[in-house]
């Protein structure tokens, strides 16, 4: 997916500030955080959303939460909460068509979301 923004990151093209990454994943900084802790955790393979995930993925999936684990734990948010937050859809304002998982915390958190 040569146009796919988190493809290009992943392949160096474009710069991130990495925070975590494993052999199907990676973990990085968003550029325009909505909480004081705000990482994406992107599969380093082009999947376009959730909705796309099949079983031909393997461990992808598992991979993304088991890293979203070690940043939660690497920004020190795992013992007051985070958030784990997939969009799929343009209704749920997914701007980058590639899966990944937000990891938000640092701060309470509103619910329903605001």
């Amino acid at each position: 997916m040569s146009e796919c923004v988190f493809c290009k990151i992943v392949a160096g093209e474009i710069p991130s500030t990495p925070v975590a990454e494993s052999e199907t994943a990676l973990a990085f900084y968003d550029i325009a955080p909505q909480a004081p802790v705000h990482v994406l955790v992107i599969p380093k393979v082009h999947i376009t959303s959730a909705d796309e995930v099949a079983s031909s993925h393997g461990g992808i999936v598992d991979d993304l939460v088991l890293l979203a684990q070690k940043v939660v734990e690497a920004e020190g948010v795992r013992e007051s909460g985070y958030r784990l937050v997939i969009n799929v859809g343009a209704d749920a304002q997914m701007t980058v068509a590639h899966l990944h998982i937000h990891v938000l915390g640092g701060r309470r958190l509103e619910w329903p979301p605001g």
